[in-house]
C-alpha cells in the first residue's frame, strides 16, 4: 500500500511537473521560436527542479531536511538520463514515426515517467 501511495503522489508531481513542461516548452517554441529540441529541454529542466522539491518533500517525505542537496544531485542525474531518453523518443516519435510534436512529447513523458519514478525510489529517497 505504502507502494502504491508513493506512485499516486508522484503521478500527482507528474501532472504538476508536465503542465509546467508543456507550458515553457510552448512559450519557448511556439513564442520564442527557439529550437524544439532546446524548448523541451528548457521547460523539463524546470520541471525537474520543482518535482524534487515536492517529490523530496512530499512524495518521499525525506526525513533528512539537511542533506537535500546530495539528493537533488542524484535526483538531477536521474533526470538527466530521463531527459535523454525523452529527446530520443521524442525525435524517434516525431522524424521517425511522423507523429506530432506535443503527442510525442506526452507518450515520451509516459515513458519516462516510468524510469523516473523507479530510479528514485530505489536508488535516491
Amino acid at each position: 500500500m505504502e507502494l502504491l501511495q508513493k506512485i499516486i503522489k508522484f503521478g500527482v508531481v507528474g501532472i504538476i511537473g508536465m503542465a509546467i513542461d508543456f507550458s515553457l516548452t510552448w512559450l519557448f517554441k511556439e513564442k520564442f521560436k527557439i529550437n524544439k529540441y532546446a524548448a523541451n529541454t528548457i521547460g523539463f529542466s524546470v520541471a525537474v527542479v520543482n518535482n524534487f522539491l515536492l517529490n523530496y518533500f512530499w512524495t518521499f517525505d525525506s526525513g533528512n531536511k539537511q542533506g537535500a542537496y546530495f539528493f537533488f544531485i542524484k535526483f538531477a542525474v536521474f533526470a538527466l538520463i530521463g531527459l535523454a531518453l525523452n529527446n530520443l523518443l521524442i525525435y524517434l516519435l516525431t522524424e521517425k514515426l511522423a507523429m506530432k510534436f506535443y503527442l510525442s512529447k506526452l507518450l515520451a513523458i509516459g515513458c519516462v515517467f516510468l524510469w523516473n519514478f523507479s530510479a528514485n525510489n530505489y536508488f535516491n529517497f
